[in-house]
C-alpha cells in the first residue's frame, strides 16, 4: 500500500515536472515571438493616442479601454483560431500572408513619411470621416475605426508570432498566441493610457504640487510630451518600414528569390568587419537601415497604386452597393 503510495507520488511528481517544463518552454517561445513583433508594437503604441484627441479627460481613460477589450476580442476570438486552423490545414499560406502585411506596413509607413513632407497632400481618405452629431456618437466611430486598424495590426502580431514556433506542438501553439496576443494588448494600450494621461498629471503636478521640485517637473512634463509623441510617431513610421522591409526580404527568401536577402546580408557582413570590435552591432544596424530602405522603397510604389486605384475602386463598390 505504501509503496503503491510513493509510487503514485513520483507519477505525480513526474508528471509536475514534465508540466512546468512545458510551461517554461510555452513561456520561451512566447518571448521569442514577442520580441519578433517588436517593430508592430510600437507602431500600435505610436498610432492609438490620436484616437483620444479632440474628447475630455475624463473620456480618455474609458476610449482605451474600449479600444483594449476591442483588440483582446480580434486576438483570441477571431485571429487566434484563424491562426491555428492556418497552421493545420495550409502552414504554406503562412508566409504570403505575412509578405501581404509586410506590404500595408510599407505602405502606411512611406504614406506617413510623406505626409510628414507634405502634409495633407498624400492621405488616402481613412482619417476623413464624416463628425457625428453628438460627442457619443464620435468616440464611438474613434473606437470602430482604432479596432478596425488593431485588426490589421494584430494580424501581423499573430501571423509574426505563429510563424517564430512552426515546430510546437498545436497547444503550445495556441498557449504562445494566447500568451503574445494578451501581452501585447496590455502593455500597448497600458503604455498608451499612460502617454494620453502624462501631460494631465503634469499639469496636478505644476498646480497642486507642495514643493517647487514637483511643480518644476510637472511643468517639464507638459513641456516635454508634444514632442514625445511627436518621437514616438516618428519611431512608430521607422519601425513599420524595418518590420514590413524585413518581413518582405525574409518572405522572399523562403519563397525562393534568395538575392535581395543575400544581397542584405552580405553587405551588412562585410561593414561589420570592417568595425572590428563593433562588427555585431554594426551588422544588425546595417541589416536595420538596408531593411528600412526596402521597405520605404516599395512603399513609395504602393502609395501611388493604393490611393489613386484601390481606395477608389473600394469606394465604388461600397458605392454601388449602398
Amino acid at each position: 500500500m505504501s509503496s503503491g503510495l510513493l509510487a503514485l507520488l513520483d507519477d505525480v511528481v513526474a508528471i509536475a515536472k514534465v508540466a512546468a517544463a512545458s510551461v517554461d518552454d510555452t513561456a520561451a517561445l512566447a518571448a521569442k515571438a514577442g520580441a519578433k513583433s517588436a517593430g508592430v508594437v510600437i507602431d500600435d503604441a505610436a498610432v492609438t493616442p490620436r484616437y483620444v484627441v479632440g474628447f475630455t479627460a475624463e473620456r480618455e481613460l474609458p476610449i482605451i479601454y474600449k479600444i483594449t477589450r476591442g483588440s483582446l476580442r480580434n486576438k483570441l476570438l477571431v485571429l487566434l483560431p484563424g491562426a491555428l486552423i492556418l497552421s493545420l490545414l495550409a502552414p504554406w499560406a503562412i508566409t504570403p500572408i505575412l509578405m501581404f502585411g509586410g506590404l500595408f506596413l510599407c505602405f502606411e509607413g512611406a504614406e506617413k513619411v510623406l505626409e510628414m513632407l507634405h502634409p495633407h497632400a498624400h492621405g488616402h481618405g481613412e482619417g476623413e470621416v464624416v463628425v457625428p452629431g453628438t460627442p457619443e456618437g464620435l468616440e464611438d466611430q474613434r473606437v470602430a475605426s482604432a479596432i478596425k486598424t488593431d485588426f490589421i495590426l494584430s494580424a501581423e502580431i499573430m501571423a509574426i508570432t505563429l510563424s517564430a514556433v512552426p515546430e510546437a506542438s498545436f497547444w503550445q501553439q495556441a498557449m504562445v498566441l494566447a500568451l503574445v496576443g494578451t501581452g501585447i494588448t496590455l502593455v500597448v494600450y497600458g503604455s498608451v493610457a499612460l502617454i494620453v494621461k502624462a501631460d494631465d498629471v503634469g499639469v496636478a503636478m505644476s498646480q497642486r504640487g507642495r514643493l517647487g521640485l514637483t511643480r518644476s517637473l510637472g511643468r517639464g512634463i507638459v513641456h516635454v510630451m508634444p514632442g514625445f509623441l511627436k518621437l514616438l510617431a516618428t519611431i512608430g513610421t521607422v519601425a513599420m518600414l524595418w518590420v514590413g522591409g524585413g518581413i518582405l526580404l525574409h518572405g522572399a527568401e523562403v519563397l525562393g528569390l534568395a538575392g535581395p536577402a543575400h544581397l542584405v546580408h552580405d553587405t551588412a557582413h562585410a561593414l561589420g568587419q570592417l568595425a572590428g570590435g563593433l562588427q555585431a552591432t554594426v551588422s544588425w544596424l546595417v541589416t536595420a537601415l538596408l531593411s528600412v530602405a526596402v521597405g520605404f522603397v516599395l512603399g513609395l510604389i504602393l502609395v501611388p497604386i493604393v490611393t489613386k486605384a484601390v481606395v477608389p475602386m473600394v469606394r465604388g463598390l461600397r458605392g454601388s452597393k449602398g
